[in-house]
């Protein structure tokens, strides 16, 4: 056969498919011991370009062997590691291992922008064209986007999105820098592709990132260092790669700012700059998993007969854009708590009022504040009109006040609240001290998504570009609530006791005594039920007796 058949297009570094070569002795027991073992055949036979050397062996660093042995050793893992630190190219050295000695693998590479992937296949292709003759598989596709060898293994590169990998059966999906993917397009992309990743036995997930913010990869972070997930984690310090000490770090925040050297290099995740609640408070908020949760109503404790509660409910139009949303929070006493939530972008304005009744009613009766701005006025007509739900919160506008909650003697009455400027900005500062005063305790993992990316615009607060702010919105309205005067008088304990005491003593005073007959056998106290309005009320009857 001539050289130009042996190579593939006329690569004199890539064998051509269906090509025989002939093994040494040595060269067999070398091809078995890498086989078996992934550092051995990385140390030994990958070469890297290094940014002072040019093209060097691969030689692994300490958290670099404990990388490899997890990915070997474990279906899904998860990795936290500093900038710079080689943990990409250390992926993709363990990826070669497994479609040069497997047959009829399928891995996927998968980063937040294509173009980013294609590159990472690409340094996986230089390293490939530098190994020996004899350990290359021979080559049936080549190019920037795929490669497919002789073993039927094959790699593709492409964006982290919801149809990257739709319709395929893949063994390893290699998902790099996946902090940096949008929110949106990180959770479409799991819920699409997981479960033909869960249906095998062997299949694996290798995640690694550098922190951005707390989106998904914080969440499945935090889950799987809390044991809550599958995930094996893999922690990296900035000072576990060698060269890097106390005078690097001192450079290097000199060059940068050392809030870029907390996400950057030591791991830290942060919220966006300039975020409504301050960084360091958002860094303590810790979420946990709902009791229940169904179509994106989370629920954290199911309703006490004994609690007080309220809902902030904010309404979009169900067109897969904004999220109609409501809070549920328990604001029997301080620290109030949130113990429900209800985040959803398809449910329509007509479909909403009735899952909000039901929910409604079943946690006590509880007392609703609907945003009316837009299309929350038909849900809240519906909740009043139809519904005939009584504890529903209105709102009036008082001279230089502005919207207060109740309607008093005013004549400008309205269901709900309308979220001006003046509103928002009291919700804002209240909701603002609530939490950083630890009054208000959060445990959800989309509020304090959001929270982490609600940040100023000029005088007031709104969600970074392509983020959402939903449910922050409802906890601003419930903010804005809670410094209402006819809330505090409403819901105020020592108030309602009050209140209660005055209607008893006044019942008791204005009731008409009468005479019964004693026919000499000892009846059991009873009860009489008073209605006073439309609360019903149990008082328990004096004993009266015959002079």
């Amino acid at each position: 056969m001539s050289e130009e058949l042996k190579t593939y297009l006329r690569n004199p570094n890539l064998k051509a498919s269906n090509v025989k070569v002939g093994f040494t002795q040595e060269q067999i027991k070398e091809y078995i011991k890498c086989s078996k073992d992934p550092k051995y055949f990385i140390e030994k036979y990958i070469q890297i370009v290094s940014l002072d050397k040019g093209l060097v062996p691969f030689r692994l660093w300490d958290f670099q062997k404990r990388m490899v042995d997890t990915f070997h050793d474990n279906r899904f893992s998860i990795c936290k590691l500093p900038r710079q630190s080689g943990k990409s190219t250390t992926i993709l050295a363990y990826l070669l291992h497994c479609v040069l000695f497997q047959s009829d693998i399928n891995i996927a590479i998968l980063a937040n922008k294509g173009s980013l992937a294609r590159e990472l296949l690409g340094r996986l292709q230089l390293a490939y064209e530098h190994l020996p003759a004899w350990l290359q598989q021979g080559i049936k596709v080549w190019n920037k986007g795929n490669i497919e060898l002789e073993n039927n293994s094959k790699i593709i590169a492409a964006a982290t999105s919801s149809s990257a990998v739709r319709g395929g059966s893949y063994n390893i999906i290699f998902l790099d820098e996946f902090a940096h993917v949008p929110s949106h397009f990180a959770l479409s992309f799991f819920n699409s592709v997981y479960p033909t990743i869960s249906s095998g036995k062997n299949t694996k997930v290798l995640i690694v990132s550098t922190p951005n913010g707390m989106n998904l990869f914080y969440k499945m972070w935090v889950d799987a260092i809390e044991q809550r997930s599958n995930y094996q984690p893999v922690e990296i310090n900035w000072n576990d790669i060698p060269g890097r000490d106390d005078k690097w770090k001192a450079d290097t925040i000199a060059n940068t700012s050392p809030e870029q050297f907390e996400q950057e290099f030591e791991c830290v995740f942060q919220g966006s700059i300039d975020t409504l609640i301050n960084p360091k408070i958002l860094k303590t908020l810790a979420h946990r998993n709902p009791i229940s949760s169904n179509d994106g109503f989370d629920i954290y404790e199911y309703p006490d007969d004994e609690k007080i509660y309220a809902i902030c409910v904010d309404v979009a139009h169900g067109k897969r854009l904004d999220y109609s949303a409501f809070v549920i929070v328990d604001i029997t006493q301080l620290p109030y708590r949130i113990v429900g939530k209800f985040r959803n972008n398809i449910i329509t304005p007509l479909a909403m009022p009735s899952f909000l009744y039901k929910i409604a009613r079943q946690y006590n009766e509880a007392t609703l504040l609907i945003e009316v701005n837009d299309v929350g006025q038909q849900v809240a007509d519906a909740m009043n009109y139809d519904y005939e739900y009584e504890n529903l919160f209105v709102s009036s506008v008082k001279g230089r006040k502005g919207q207060i909650l109740g309607g008093g003697h005013s004549n400008n009455i309205q269901l709900g609240v309308r979220t001006t400027a003046q509103v928002k900005r009291m919700g804002c500062s209240t909701l603002k001290s609530l939490i950083e005063d630890k009054k208000l305790l959060i445990e959800d993992f989309d509020i304090i998504t959001e929270l982490s990316s609600f940040v100023q615009y000029g005088n007031s607060y709104r969600a970074e570009d392509g983020e959402h702010d939903d449910l922050v919105m409802c906890l601003v309205l419930f903010a804005w609530l809670i410094d209402q005067r006819y809330f505090k008088e409403v819901t105020d304990q020592d108030i309602r006791k009050t209140l209660e005491e005055q209607r008893m003593k006044y019942i008791e005073d204005n009731m008409t005594p009468f005479g019964v007959i004693d026919d000499g056998i000892q009846y059991d106290q009873d009860d009489s039920y008073f209605e006073d309005g439309d609360q019903w009320m149990v008082v328990p009857l004096p004993d009266y007796k015959l002079e």
